[in-house]
């Protein structure tokens, strides 16, 4: 497992222990599917206001059995949110948001809507597909990057990250650099790189070299059919809960 096991306290929802504010373990055996959402909070202070909400949402509610972890970050551009989830699979979902007697998805989906129209883009169902993982013991992240590519469909998709694969290795590159999880939507058309740093400059000084224009990187990305870059976004700060 790639991600931090920073130790926090261990909080009980009634369905198992879970640990808050730490980052989610990516790869963990039990994750069956992954939803990512992103909302623009418009300021810091609708940024917060978006964090602390859904913190609320989780007090003292009881949480299913196949609930894995929900965790949002805030963005270094002071108004963006991410919010990365994992579920054991897309049924045990599915029955939660269809019976959920507690009325937690709603609470949690008044935070952003309070603000007005966040620009929510999801949020849209994944599977991890393949991952770059750290050259030797992983530091803790600081710091989650979110790169995201519109694809033309399942075969372009994964062409695409084994491609990446291929050309780069399986080891995660760049001083800082963690672990990279790359994630395919499940109509085929998107893929995101949930990328785990050090820190957001750590990132920035690999953009500047391995990632600048022209590079390996970009070229092979750019002469590829049906993959089109759509920016990506650095992220800290996680607020939500990990299952044990």
């Amino acid at each position: 497992m790639t991600s931090s096991d920073v130790s926090s306290e261990v909080y009980d929802s009634g369905a198992g222990g879970f640990r808050a504010d730490v980052f989610p373990v990516v790869r963990r055996p039990d994750a069956g599917t992954v939803l990512i959402s992103e909302w623009d909070a418009g300021s810091p202070e609708g940024q917060r206001a978006v964090l602390d909400g859904v913190a609320r949402a989780w007090a003292g509610t009881p949480l299913p059995a196949g609930f894995l972890s929900r965790v949002l970050f805030a963005g270094t551009d002071g108004r963006s949110v991410l919010d990365y989830a994992q579920w054991t699979s897309e049924a045990a979902h599915r029955e939660c948001v269809g019976t959920d007697a507690t009325g937690l998805s709603g609470r949690i989906a008044a935070a952003p809507q309070a603000l007005g129209d966040v620009g929510d883009t999801g949020p849209t169902r994944y599977r991890l597909y393949r991952s770059m993982l750290p050259q030797g013991e992983p530091e803790a992240p600081g710091c989650v990057v979110r790169v995201a590519f519109r694809t033309a469909g399942h075969d372009a998709a994964r062409e695409f990250v084994d491609g990446l694969l291929g050309l780069l290795g399986e080891e995660q590159p760049g001083e800082g650099g963690i672990a990279s999880h790359f994630h395919l939507s499940e109509d085929g058309t998107r893929v995101v790189n949930y990328s785990e740093w050090t820190a957001p400059e750590a990132h920035q000084r690999t953009v500047d070299s391995r990632l600048r224009a022209g590079g390996r990187v970009m070229a092979f990305i750019d002469g590829l059919p049906g993959v089109e870059p759509l920016g990506f976004r650095r992220f800290v700060t996680p607020r939500g809960l990990v299952r044990v």
